[in-house]
């Protein structure tokens, strides 16, 4: 049976991954005790004593402010584990799946974003992400490199469970109405991914095929809106006549500045993903619906 190494097991994504993969192979998922992003130095070691037949690397730091303060950190995980992860999976002739994020972009673009369009992050989160991009790029692995935004779901912190929480305590509640994204299920995303590595590693898939296949994919929701939008969907299912709700304000993005500037718009274009895989990705107003309900 096949085996794959999934890094991030209890964040978001690495989560919902550990089920969908499941049908694939057999899922090893270590602990951080076992696998530690942090330290960089240590991964050859443990990727060699699993010997995987797959790396799906949806770990990150993702403190987006923190990032700020926590370069070397954000560094280590987010560029230097990539790069580490990736020269093992060439050495043991394997592919590398590694997850990115939208913010390697820096919002100037009006229209959504296409895997070509030039990057240009504005904080410490997205450069060391794109640093991971590029490791993953250059290491000579086959790989998918898998670009998502506004990522939210059950379990972790994210911002549906925080408007969850500020919608019960607080009166009123302000939410940017300037940035533009597609938020994204991380069902949806591991959903999705699955149907992608089912292909990728199809009998009929030669080593050829993947290397000519490896590069960067758009993976979110389809459609856009603003963090005030969503708030706004997320509030709706909360709402019931006995229920006591804050009162949602928009603001701008100057009205609550944070330590990491956030690009304006950060929407994903998913033709390539469509095109190359055939998986058409949700709306995000309808994945939201399901996973709240």
């Amino acid at each position: 049976m096949r085996t794959i190494l999934l890094t991030g097991a209890s964040g978001q994504v690495g989560w919902e991954l550990q089920r969908t993969l499941s049908s694939l192979g057999k899922v090893i998922a270590p602990g951080r005790d076992e696998l530690d992003l942090s330290r960089p130095a240590t991964l050859a070691q443990t990727v060699r004593r699993f010997k995987p037949d797959l790396i799906v690397n949806p770990a990150a730091y993702t403190a987006v402010d923190k990032a700020e303060t926590e370069q070397a950190l954000a560094q280590a995980v987010n560029a230097e584990s990539p790069l580490m992860l990736a020269r093992e999976a060439q050495r043991l002739g394997i592919s590398l799946v590694h997850y990115s994020t939208d913010y390697v972009f820096d919002g100037r673009k009006a229209s959504a974003y296409v895997e070509t369009d030039e990057t240009g992050p504005l904080g410490v989160y997205g450069a060391s992400k794109l640093e991971g991009e590029m490791a993953v790029t250059g290491s000579g692995a086959s790989h998918l490199i898998l670009r998502t935004s506004w990522v939210y779901g059950l379990r972790g912190r994210n911002f549906l469970l925080t408007m969850q929480r500020l919608a019960q305590e607080r009166e009123v509640i302000g939410v940017v109405n300037d940035q533009f994204g597609a938020p994204t299920w991380s069902r949806s995303i591991a959903e999705a991914s699955a149907q992608i590595l089912a292909l990728w590693l199809s009998p009929g898939a030669t080593d050829e095929d993947r290397h000519r296949l490896s590069g960067i994919y758009h993976l979110s929701c389809a459609g856009r809106t603003s963090w005030h939008g969503f708030t706004e969907a997320i509030l709706s299912y909360m709402r019931s006549p006995d229920r006591h709700l804050a009162t949602l304000r928009p603001i701008t993005t100057a009205e609550f500045p944070t330590a990491a500037r956030r690009p304006a718009n950060s929407v994903l274009d998913n033709r390539k993903l469509q095109q190359t895989f055939g998986i058409v990705m949700p709306n995000w107003e309808d994945a939201l619906k399901l996973c709240l309900n």
